[in-house]
């Protein structure tokens, strides 16, 4: 039961997810911390308590992001904002598995992602926003520009131009 829900609703809850969130980086952690959630209630609750597995799961994700960033409030608070930076989740090279054959083209290959990667940080929310929805969770641009609430010709003009200048970055 539980992944036919996730099935049916994890493209709407991301896209909710992301047009919400204040940083780009929260997006997998409450995303995650949703679907836990929704296991829960079903291992507790069982498959009939829930008659509208959408609008269940989106109300999961509202809550998540509400305790997210009150409790990041919070620390913020009492710890300095600097130490509540994440690290790049770039591939370690060191980290992989021993057997792992490491081409020169895939070094080459890493760096470039590397440098698309830490352009795109650099570049406000909206426009993190507008590629994480295009081209990790697959929304066309008609979609991306309905999710964020705006225009599709601002999305395809922040996409392009972007595009374009991380190549001469």
């Amino acid at each position: 039961m539980f992944d036919e829900m996730y099935n049916a609703t994890h493209k709407a809850v991301l896209t909710f997810i992301t047009a919400k969130c204040r940083r780009t980086a929260d997006i997998q952690d409450i995303f995650q911390e949703t679907y836990m959630e929704l296991y829960q209630v079903l291992q507790k609750r069982g498959e009939n308590y829930i008659t509208n597995p959408q609008a269940f799961v989106l109300r999961l994700a509202r809550q998540k992001l509400a305790r997210h960033y009150s409790l990041q409030e919070r620390l913020n608070m009492f710890v300095s904002s600097n130490a509540l930076t994440e690290d790049d989740e770039s591939i370690d090279i060191f980290e992989m598995e021993s057997d792992a054959f490491l081409t020169e083209d895939f070094v080459v290959e890493q760096a470039l992602i590397d440098e698309a990667k830490q352009y795109i940080h650099s570049q406000p929310e909206m426009v993190q926003k507008m590629f994480y929805l295009f081209y990790d969770v697959g929304l066309t641009i008609a979609e991306v520009a309905e999710a964020l609430n705006v225009s599709e010709s601002q999305v395809k003009n922040k996409l392009y131009r972007n595009i374009k200048n991380c190549a001469t970055y």
